[in-house]
């Protein structure tokens, strides 16, 4: 929220306010600032926080008990090493630009999850129980629903499944104040949250079994956004149903739209090179969801362990029970962790190229908070807000490129510290968004999208 305190400091900075204030009180009407270089995103969210240390910030000459176990290896950039484990990976550091130097100050998952997915600290959050509510600042893909027109298929998309367990979906992970008319759609409802996602629209299997099918499952929609309505009322409630029913009706009458989620339609190779499970068939779907129209796709990345529990992959501290029990580095060999998101990032980046759209998307991938430059006894590392790193590609981002730097034990930024407004004003700017937009929360206050700066040295 702008407060006195922040408008005073803008105030001064401009002298007597001539230029500030024209500048804040145009700005909710401006859409860009700078020319798009970006017309979609996608948002690769690895949910548990991956360890900088034994991924793309690698410390050979650290000391035991904080080296990784795993060995640096060259990629096709000189003077770029990653780990090990990545090795398609290594060959496409050429489309990708690694910030080294991502930091803020939480190593609790909830607070992580809302910082880097909003841009804004909440401290009203109930930890562990946050169950996300319309009081919540919109995230990234209900702030670019918001700035875009209205079009066959919604603005933004969260696939698999939002971040939630034992009941609670995250919050950070919709449109909070801004509405249900912005939440991205659903298609499946988070691991042990035993209810519907709000948004879903689960007549999408049977779309192409014919017309019947299709108007019972709009029925069901909007019999339970209805529900919804009823239940949130004011800004929330007919406004917002009135456009997602406009939105759910647009996608059953169009046959894009009706495709867009059909990986049957793709080649078996082409399911083989991304891999054929959750993951890489996510991956995917986010190429033909931004291929279709859609611009921003959030993958959140989890695993569904076989006794049913949710259990964030990244977070690897080791010891889990629902895994086996075993040590973190052994959770990061797994099937669930480092082997298919080599497989599926390096084939997402090579797709796009090939297709030609790697230049109008935007591929962002990062978690919540780093790991610990201690090594557990569990031979894992611990929750680490302080140093992480984000990986950009696409969007007119400039390839084989190191942005910042961090100590030597990847504890702490060394240079060029990079926070989450940052991150996210960077995302808005390649969609041609302005960070100074404003939004209107359910009292009428405005706010920034975003209070940070654009990382306009990693473009070009």
């Amino acid at each position: 929220m702008l407060n006195r305190r922040d408008s005073m400091i803008r105030l001064g900075q401009a002298g007597l306010g001539m230029l500030a204030l024209p500048r804040l009180l145009r700005a909710e009407s401006l859409a860009t600032l700078a020319p798009p270089k970006a017309k979609n995103c996608i948002l690769l969210y690895l949910w548990g926080g991956p360890p900088q240390q034994d991924m793309w910030d690698m410390k050979p000459d650290a000391p035991d008990g904080i080296r990784s176990e795993f060995k640096p290896i060259d990629t096709v950039v000189p003077g770029i090493q990653i780990c090990d484990q990545m090795p398609s990976v290594a060959r496409h550091t050429d489309k990708t630009a690694i910030i080294r130097s991502y930091t803020h100050p939480s190593n609790t998952h909830e607070v992580g999850v809302y910082h880097t997915l909003t841009g804004k600290i909440n401290n009203t959050l109930a930890v562990p129980r946050n169950m996300r509510n319309r009081n919540d600042f919109p995230n990234m893909g209900a702030v670019v629903s918001h700035f875009s027109p209205p079009q066959v298929m919604p603005a933004s998309v969260t696939i698999p499944r939002p971040i939630g367990h034992d009941g609670v979906i995250y919050s950070g992970t919709y449109a909070g104040f801004l509405g249900a008319q912005h939440d991205p759609m659903e298609l499946k409802a988070p691991g042990e949250v035993n209810a519907p996602p709000p948004h879903s629209l689960e007549m999408l299997d049977g779309l192409d079994d014919g017309r019947l099918q299709a108007r019972l499952g709009l029925l069901k929609l909007l019999e339970g956004n209805d529900r919804l309505a009823q239940r949130q009322g004011g800004l929330n409630g007919p406004q917002g149903l009135a456009q997602f029913r406009e939105q759910a009706f647009r996608m059953l009458m169009a046959p894009e739209a009706r495709g867009a989620f059909d990986l049957e339609r793709e080649s078996e190779s082409m399911r083989d090179r991304y891999g054929r499970n959750e993951y890489g068939e996510s991956f995917l779907l986010a190429r033909r969801l931004i291929e279709s129209g859609v611009r921003l796709v959030t993958v959140v990345w989890y695993y569904i362990c076989p006794d049913g529990n949710v259990a964030n992959v990244w977070d690897n501290h080791g010891g889990t029970g629902s895994l086996g029990g075993i040590s973190g580095y052994a959770m990061l060999k797994e099937k669930y962790c480092l082997p298919p998101l080599d497989l599926a990032y390096s084939a997402l980046l090579q797709d796009l190229s090939a297709r030609g759209l790697l230049d109008e998307t935007l591929v962002v991938m990062l978690g919540e908070f780093g790991r610990t430059p201690k090594i557990n006894k569990a031979a894992g590392r611990d929750h680490w807000g302080l140093c992480q790193s984000v990986v950009l590609a696409g969007g007119g981002i400039r390839g084989g490129q190191v942005y910042g730097s961090s100590d030597a034990h990847a504890a702490y930024p060394k240079s060029n510290p990079v926070s989450p407004e940052d991150v996210i004003a960077t995302t808005y700017h390649a969609l041609g968004i302005s960070p100074e937009n404003l939004v209107h929360d359910r009292e009428g206050r405005p706010h920034r999208i975003s209070e940070g700066r654009p990382l306009v040295e990693l473009f070009g």
